[in-house]
C-alpha cells in the first residue's frame, strides 16, 4: 500500500478525489442551511447532470452539451498547465480566451471566413496578447500575474467594442453563425449523430484531446520541453548553460496564449453561445482552467478528466429545483470545488510527509535492533 502511495500519479488522483468529495460535502452543508428539506435531492441532481433525464436520447444529447463546453475549458486548462510547468503562472488565460473568441467571431461575421481560418486567427490573437506579457516578463521582469490581469480587462472591453459592429440590432448579442455564416461553424465529422444529432457537438472535442496529448509529448519527450522546464526551474542556470532564457519565457507564454485563444474559438465557433457585447466581467472559463489544471494534477491527461468533471458539475446545477434554491447554487458548489483544488498540492505534501515519517520510524527501529544484536554479540565475546 505504501509503495502505491509513493507513486506521484496515485497521489495526484487521491488528492483530487479528496478535494472533490470535500467540495460536495461543503456544498451539501450550504444547501442544508438554505433549505434542508431539498438539500439531498439538490446535491444528487447536480452530480447526476444529464442522468436526470429518463430517456437515453435526452441523456446523450445533454452529454453532448456538456462535452461542447468541456473542450474550451480543457484548452484554457492546458494553457495554464503549460506555463506553470515552465515556472510561469498564466492568469491571463482568461483574457487570451476572450481574444480568441473576439478574433474568431469577427472574422466569421464581418469577413465571412470559414471555420479553419477563423480558428487559426483566434490562435494568433491569443498568442499576440500573451506575447505582450512575455516581452514584459523577459525584458523588464514585470510579474506575469500583474500584466496578465491588466490585459484581461483590456481584452474584454476591446472585444466588446469590436464585436459591437457584428451584433444583432435589437439585442446586445452577436449574430448567430448558423444564419450569418454557417461555413464558420466547426464541422461535426459525424460526431453529432452519436449524441442524438446534437448540432453543438463538433471536432472541438477531439481537437482539445489531441492538444493535451501534444502538450504532454512536447513537455516530456522533446528538447524544447526540456529547455523550457529548465528555464522555469532556474533561468540564470539555463542562461549559464547556453539556453536562450528570454526566448524561452516569451515562447512559453505565446504557446499558452495560443492554447487559450483556441479555446475561445472552440467555444464560439460551435454557435453554442453568442457573445454579449455589454458583458462587464471576464468570462469564468479562463479562471476555471486554473482549477482544472490543478485538479488534474498538472498532468495533461488528468486535466482532460478534471475539465470534464468541473463542467459536469457546473452544468448539473441547471437541474436543481429553482423553487427552493436560486439559479446560482450550481456556481456556488462548483466554486467550492474549484477553491479546494488549491489544496491538491497540500494533500500530496501531507501524503509524502506521512510516508517520510513512517520510513524514518522504520529506520530507527532497524537501528535499535541492530544495536541490541551488537551488544549481545559483544557480551558473548567478553565471556
Amino acid at each position: 500500500m505504501k509503495k502505491l502511495l509513493k507513486n506521484e500519479g496515485v497521489q495526484s488522483l487521491l488528492a483530487s478525489l479528496l478535494c472533490i468529495i470535500l467540495g460536495l460535502v461543503i456544498g451539501y452543508i450550504v444547501l442544508l442551511f438554505i433549505n434542508p428539506s431539498g438539500a439531498f435531492d439538490a446535491i444528487i441532481d447536480v452530480i447526476k447532470n444529464f442522468f436526470n433525464y429518463s430517456k437515453s436520447a435526452l441523456q446523450m444529447k445533454n452529454l453532448g452539451n456538456t462535452l461542447a463546453k468541456t473542450a474550451p475549458l480543457l484548452m484554457c486548462a492546458l494553457s495554464v498547465l503549460f506555463c506553470y510547468k515552465v515556472g510561469l503562472f498564466n492568469i491571463g488565460a482568461a483574457g487570451q480566451y476572450v481574444a480568441g473568441a473576439c478574433a474568431s467571431l469577427y472574422a466569421a461575421l464581418a469577413w465571412g471566413w470559414g471555420w479553419l481560418p477563423c480558428l487559426l486567427f483566434a490562435v494568433a490573437a491569443g498568442a499576440l496578447l500573451s506575447l505582450i506579457v512575455g516581452l514584459l516578463k523577459a525584458y523588464f521582469n514585470v510579474n506575469e500575474v500583474i500584466s496578465g490581469i491588466m490585459l484581461n480587462w483590456i481584452g474584454l472591453y476591446t472585444t466588446n467594442m469590436i464585436l459591437n459592429n457584428v451584433k444583432e440590432t435589437t439585442s446586445p448579442y452577436t449574430l448567430h453563425l448558423s444564419s450569418a455564416n454557417p461555413s464558420a461553424i466547426l464541422p461535426s465529422m459525424g460526431l453529432d449523430k452519436l449524441f442524438t444529432n446534437n448540432k453543438y457537438v463538433s471536432i472541438a472535442i477531439p481537437l482539445a484531446i489531441l492538444a493535451a496529448i501534444l502538450i504532454m509529448i512536447v513537455l516530456d519527450k522533446t528538447k524544447l520541453g526540456f529547455e523550457l522546464k529548465a528555464t522555469g526551474f532556474n533561468k540564470n542556470a539555463a542562461k549559464y548553460s547556453g539556453m536562450a532564457e528570454k526566448r524561452n519565457i516569451i515562447l512559453t507564454l505565446v504557446i499558452g496564449g495560443a492554447l487559450a485563444g483556441m479555446g475561445g474559438a472552440l467555444m464560439y465557433l460551435t454557435d453554442y453561445e453568442q457573445w454579449m457585447c455589454t458583458v462587464s466581467s471576464v468570462p469564468g472559463m479562463g479562471f476555471n482552467g486554473i482549477a482544472a489544471a490543478f485538479l488534474g494534477g498538472l498532468n495533461p491527461i488528468g486535466t482532460i478528466f478534471a475539465s470534464y468533471f468541473i463542467q459536469h458539475i457546473t452544468s448539473g446545477g441547471a437541474y436543481v429545483d429553482k423553487t427552493m434554491y436560486c439559479s446560482q447554487i450550481s456556481d456556488l458548489i462548483s466554486s467550492l470545488i474549484i477553491y479546494l483544488c488549491g489544496f491538491v498540492f497540500f494533500i500530496k505534501y501531507a501524503i509524502n510527509l506521512y510516508l517520510a515519517r513512517h520510513e524514518s520510524k522504520k529506520d530507527t527501529r532497524f537501528t535499535e535492533k541492530e544495536l541490541s544484536e551488537v551488544k549481545a554479540k559483544e557480551g558473548g565475546d567478553a565471556e
